[in-house]
């Protein structure tokens, strides 16, 4: 229950100031049923009174989540919780990040930050049937939703049998034609594992994303036509701006 969040949610005495713990509380209450139909915070006097706190603290923590995006003040009216519409993004055969977007009416873009030839860790080997320290292609993007990031990604790729990866990353800027211009024309999803954690500090300034927010983590394999792996990658998306769907339905479009 929202309530038994209130009342368990703070403690003096543990190095984080109340204000916060107040906010990370109401951002929990949020999820649980906190506020009325139409999305409207009980008064900041009854939130000191549940928090056992002056009405300043609990004021300074409904700033911080106005700020954040997740609560709207409205004058003479209280305060209200902004419901925003997650993407739905379908984990599927053939999952490809633009046209999933383009499909939702949002421009997909996918910037990459970093890249270069490392030694294969064990479990990036053992994804991609490679000898662990056998040089591989690391890759590091940012997914963007209409200029609003949504997720970042570590994807690596077997220097060996595709040489020219990066060069065609560069010049095309998406996996698909990468592959297509290294000789492989299509690919698939074999293998996805889904888990969910609270922000990094790199999520928090990267995905522009509150302290405190869940990110859904993917896993992901994809193999050629023959059962070859082709790709490895680790994929952060923001739980308050996507959905992940397991899409069963093998012909999604590509991009």
């Amino acid at each position: 229950m929202a309530s038994d969040i209130i009342r368990s949610g703070i403690g003096r005495r543990t190095g984080i100031a109340l204000w916060r713990q107040i906010a990370d509380a109401i951002r929990a209450g949020i999820s649980s049923g906190l506020g009325d139909e139409s999305g409207r915070l009980p008064p900041e006097m009854e939130l000191a009174e549940q928090f056992g706190v002056n009405r300043h603290t609990v004021r300074s923590a409904i700033s911080a989540l106005v700020s954040e995006g997740i609560l709207r003040a409205e004058q003479g009216r209280g305060t209200f919780i902004i419901k925003p519409e997650r993407l739905t993004y379908p984990i599927s055969k053939r999952t490809r990040f633009s046209a999933t977007l383009a499909e939702q009416g949002q421009r997909g873009e996918s910037r990459i930050m970093s890249h270069g030839i490392v030694p294969a860790p064990e479990d990036v080997a053992r994804a991609l049937a490679l000898f662990p320290g056998a040089p591989v292609l690391q890759v590091r993007t940012v997914g963007f939703g209409d200029n609003t990031p949504i997720s970042r990604a570590t994807a690596w790729f077997d220097t060996e049998r595709f040489p020219e990866m990066l060069p065609n990353l560069l010049r095309f800027n998406s996996v698909t034609k990468a592959f297509a211009a290294s000789g492989l024309d299509d690919y698939v999803r074999v293998s996805t594992l889904v888990e969910a954690y609270h922000a990094t500090l790199d999520d928090i300034e990267i995905l522009r994303l509150a302290p405190g927010s869940i990110v859904l983590v993917t896993y992901a394999v994809n193999a050629d036509l023959n059962g070859k792996p082709v790709q490895y990658s680790k994929t952060r998306f923001s739980a308050d701006r996507v959905s992940l769907q397991i899409d069963q339905d093998p012909h999604q479009p590509e991009s």
